[in-house]
């Protein structure tokens, strides 16, 4: 009898793109607006308060050619 165990990952990236286009780039208003929205997002995710602390890494900023990004990633294990 073969001794091992079985699981299958699902990872879902959560993105907010604003775009950036040359040669002004992206408001700093609409970068606000997109990160209190995926603030609020990732809280409700994980059932937290929302006066509750984020943690540090959890939100990420990418920048594009033309945008902004910002993601949270999530993995589900069944």
């Amino acid at each position: 009898m073969a001794d091992y165990t079985f699981e299958t990952v699902t990872h879902c990236v959560h993105r907010w793109i604003i775009p950036a286009p040359e040669p002004l780039g992206a408001a700093a208003e609409e970068i606000s607006k997109a990160w209190a929205v995926a603030v609020d997002a990732y809280r409700e995710m994980y059932e937290l308060a929302r006066e509750a602390p984020i943690p540090g890494e959890a939100l990420r900023l990418h920048v594009r050619d033309t945008a902004i990004v910002i993601e949270y990633a999530i993995e589900e294990r069944t």
